[in-house]
């Protein structure tokens, strides 16, 4: 099978939600290509269990934390937490971006952003407090580390990105999957989810004012965070 057969074979079986249901084979469907229709359902439907599992796990961890602070300090730096796992489309687009190939391993090798957590917190320096707590757990491996803060996107995109590895514990083997962790303030957050539904709308073709209005929107957003920070170090108590 080709590359191009083999994308639009991934997104095709990732449809079918019962391969199961391919069990008679039709007149004039070639039963070794059925066969394999079925096979490549089953490594995709393996690969998404492992990226859910990997998931699961992280927001374990995230879980764990957060109970903590809140039942026993008196601050919390997690606000929120959300997690998305990619859809067969968009892995097999992203691999045909990057040139890895479209075979189910070579998604895996070459995408690292399947599995993915957004955490929101108040504060920037909360947002290197959390990545540091999850960083150092011993069964935590990390993989890459991208400081959109420190050096914000061309179009004002603040955020840290980290791929963490975290293992999964299968019943005849164990597999560390990548997670990748988007942490960033509220005020971040707000302006990312805007700009994403602008893009959305506008088919990522924003008028020049509209990139202005952002960019100005982007610069308020990080003074608004440079004054809560502020603020914070003002009426700040002990724990905080």
């Amino acid at each position: 099978m080709g590359p191009v057969g083999r994308g639009a074979a991934l997104c095709a079986v990732a449809r079918v939600s019962d391969t199961s249901s391919m069990a008679d084979t039709p007149l004039g469907i070639d039963e070794k290509a059925l066969q394999d229709l079925r096979d490549l359902g089953q490594e995709v439907e393996r690969l998404r269990l492992v990226y859910q599992f990997g998931i699961e796990e992280m927001l374990t961890k995230i879980t764990i934390l957060r109970q903590e602070f809140e039942q026993i300090h008196d601050y919390s730096p997690i606000e929120h937490v959300r997690s998305r796992l990619k859809s067969v489309d968009s892995m097999v687009a992203k691999a045909q971006r990057y040139g890895c190939g479209e075979s189910v391993e070579a998604i895996r090798g070459g995408v690292r952003d399947i599995a993915g957590i957004r955490i929101t917190c108040s504060f920037v320096s909360d947002v290197y407090w959390i990545a540091q707590m999850l960083q150092r757990q011993p069964d935590v491996e990390t993989l890459q580390v991208k400081d959109y803060i420190s050096e914000p996107k061309p179009n004002g995109y603040r955020s840290l990105h980290l791929i963490l590895a975290v293992p999964v514990f299968l019943s005849e083997s164990t597999e560390q999957v990548p997670v990748e962790l988007q942490i960033r303030t509220i005020a971040m957050d707000f302006w990312a989810s805007m700009e994403h539904k602008l893009n959305y709308k506008y088919h990522r073709a924003l008028s020049a004012d509209l990139l202005s209005e952002l960019g100005d929107a982007a610069r308020l957003a990080r003074e608004l965070d440079d004054r809560m920070a502020r603020l914070r170090e003002e009426i700040r108590p002990e724990g905080w």
